[in-house]
């Protein structure tokens, strides 16, 4: 304990957080409630059901689930048992998942069967077609060499898969001493999880981290004043950073009761928030603004609300976190990525209504952020516009298995290029103004044009094709696909375009509209002027 911070491995949180909240309720989804013992058991069952499977410290796994109390029992054992996990946005569709898992080479996944009209278990199976395996420890499919089971949470057992519940059954066999040993040998410097985020160059990168992800919840959730008394309401999916830092990681380092809901409903929210007189709840201005709305159409009792992170800052979210403030609560806005944790910057409860609602956060400790000049790399004067970078504990080590990627963003002196712009003001907060990358954000989601560019080029009647952002009132943006055709071939419309797209990349991928060009603008050394296709969509909508 002698260092200043002192190291600490994500598996033992909950162990932690039962030692020091025993039988106060922990968590609570659809009606089912969960103490922090309980907590803990589930997970010690679920880590002595993965190490009986053979799950080794390092192998990755990846989870693919919606928000559900055994997406925190599967990932919180698996850190204990030295495994990385791989969370999985649950919207993607075959082309991506079955990319995520073999590049980051996961030897398992963590599914379920179905949700709602969402067929999970046929995407898997054509993941893995005849997915049976002839030998314990042979791949489940030709594409994914490493793969060895698929554990699959649903009522009826499924050729090829191992149902979770037999998973529980079989750790039976595992001691407290066995896990505890694995448990123990887990090092708080390795690697713990794999998260992948879109880049510029067309397909996922895996930003890898270790264990310091709790110093930044720790960090966080002293500068929210986050107690026991608090309960926080979790209606963002825990495969982004911004859930799984501020939801479960926080509550059980402070002790506060978690509310899990599925998935983000603003009825449903307003809801739980009067039932369960909920004190937090986090969000972007595309969840404030629906909740805005239903809370004026039918006022619910929202009087428990204390705080809670609106991820604000832009021009575009200015004037509903403003609202914010009056019908709900007093907000706070941050800045972070999956490459340097969710938390560079996050404002002060006690800041001014402007500081809260028009920046993005102060920077946290252990941190440093900077404004540069892309051009010459030097360091922009506060109020000056200009790229924003950042330095700390939590910057990525890199991405995996993707070395010129990690050399390409993060510089010698560690500092990482973020594509975002934005200024440093004089009073130390962040304001952030739009991204220099053509990344597009749908509905809080990171598109690469690129990425579904290359996906488009399959189509048969595809020559060329440029995907660019376009705004959108309820989504913030979406995107435009302009498409040269092939000569002799029947130009495709947006629908031709979404029904190709359909069931093989996520939705908020698919492009929302079409545009039929004769050729892309280019520049002299033949590179699309994607700026002038920009304001072409714009003109168009």
């Amino acid at each position: 304990m002698s260092a200043w911070f002192h190291k600490q491995t994500l598996g033992r949180l909950a162990d932690q957080a039962a030692a020091r909240f025993g039988e106060r309720e922990a968590l609570m989804f659809a009606g089912r409630r969960w103490s922090f013992r309980a907590l803990a058991d589930e997970v010690d069952r679920a880590a002595q059901g993965l190490l009986a499977l053979g799950i080794r410290p390092g192998e990755k796994v990846g989870v693919w689930l919606l928000n559900r109390p055994e997406w925190i029992f599967a990932v919180l054992a698996l850190a204990k048992i030295g495994a990385v996990f791989v969370p999985i946005n649950s919207r993607l569709r075959t082309a991506d998942v079955g990319y995520i898992l073999d590049q980051s080479d996961s030897v398992a996944l963590i599914c379920a069967q179905r949700s709602g009209p969402i067929d999970y278990l046929a995407m898997v199976r054509e993941l893995a077609p005849g997915s049976l395996a002839p030998r314990p420890d042979a791949p489940l499919a030709e594409a994914l060499p490493l793969l060895r089971h698929i554990l699959l949470l649903g009522e009826s057992p499924q050729p090829g898969a191992i149902s979770w519940d037999d998973v529980l059954r079989g750790g039976r066999a595992v001691s407290d001493e066995t896990l505890d040993a694995r448990a123990g040998a887990v090092d708080p410097d390795g690697l713990l999880y794999i998260m992948y985020t879109s880049g510029t160059t067309g397909f996922p990168k895996g930003a890898m981290h270790c264990h310091n992800i709790l110093r930044n919840v720790t960090d966080q959730a002293n500068r929210l004043a986050v107690t026991p008394r608090d309960v926080m309401l979790i209606n963002l999916p825990l495969f982004h950073v911004f859930a799984f830092f501020e939801g479960p990681l926080m509550c059980l380092h402070t002790g506060a009761r978690m509310v899990l809901m599925e998935s983000f409903d603003a009825e449903q929210t307003l809801d739980a928030i009067q039932a369960e007189r909920a004190t937090m709840v986090h969000g972007f201005d595309f969840n404030f603004k629906p909740m805005l709305a239903a809370q004026q159409a039918r006022p619910r009792d929202v009087s428990s609300l204390r705080t809670g992170v609106l991820g604000a800052g832009m021009a575009s979210s200015t004037e509903v976190a403003y609202q914010a403030q009056e019908v709900f609560m007093p907000t706070v806005s941050g800045f972070g990525m999956t490459e340097i944790g969710i938390g560079a910057a996050l404002g002060f409860i006690t800041g001014t209504r402007e500081q809260r609602c028009e920046t993005s956060g102060y920077p946290l400790p252990g941190y440093e952020l900077r404004v540069i000049d892309p051009e010459t790399g030097q360091r922009q004067p506060d109020g000056e516009p200009g790229e924003i970078q950042v330095r700390g504990y939590m910057v990525t080590r890199g991405y995996y298995k993707k070395p010129e990627e990690t050399a390409k963003a993060i510089d010698a002196q560690g500092w990482l290029s973020t594509g975002d712009m934005g200024i440093l003001r004089n009073d130390g907060h962040l304001v952030l103004m739009g991204r220099y990358k053509d990344i597009l954000k749908v509905g809080g989601e990171n598109v690469d044009p690129l990425e579904v560019e290359s996906f488009l080029l399959q189509h048969p009647a595809v020559r060329e094709v440029a995907v660019v952002s376009c705004p959108d009132e309820a989504l913030t943006e979406v995107g435009v696909a302009f498409i040269v055709p092939r000569p002799g071939q029947p130009p495709p419309g947006t629908a031709d375009i979404a029904a190709f797209c359909k069931g093989r990349i996520a939705g908020y991928k698919i492009p929302k509209r079409v545009e039929i060009v004769e050729a892309l603008p280019v520049t002299g050394s033949g590179k699309v002027q994607k700026f002038k296709l920009r304001e072409q969509a714009r003109a168009g909508r």
